[in-house]
């Protein structure tokens, strides 16, 4: 990810803190990996650590989707090319 391309929020009933972790644990995962499922993986991984389970993470170019979220648990963003579907689910 280069300095001029920041992530972009498309969607989000999370707080402005929780985004915020969201998109810098999301960089991390696009900067250390190559492969979607490592880079969901790792993401989920972090914010079941930071925020207890169960959360679940969606990482692609061409996908579409429809899910059930825990209030104030779900953001939906891009980091380049890349949409990524956070959300906390019971």
């Amino acid at each position: 990810m280069t300095s001029e391309e920041k992530p972009a929020v498309r969607s989000a009933d999370m707080s402005v803190a929780m985004q915020a972790v969201a998109l810098e644990v999301g960089a991390e995962a696009v900067t250390k990996y190559t492969v979607e499922r490592e880079i969901a993986a790792h993401i989920k991984k972090d914010f079941d650590r930071r925020y207890g389970p169960t959360w679940h993470c969606i990482v692609g170019r061409n996908y579409g989707s429809f899910v059930t979220h825990i209030q104030n648990n779900f953001i939906y963003y891009y980091i380049e090319k890349l949409a990524i579907l956070l959300f906390k689910a019971g």
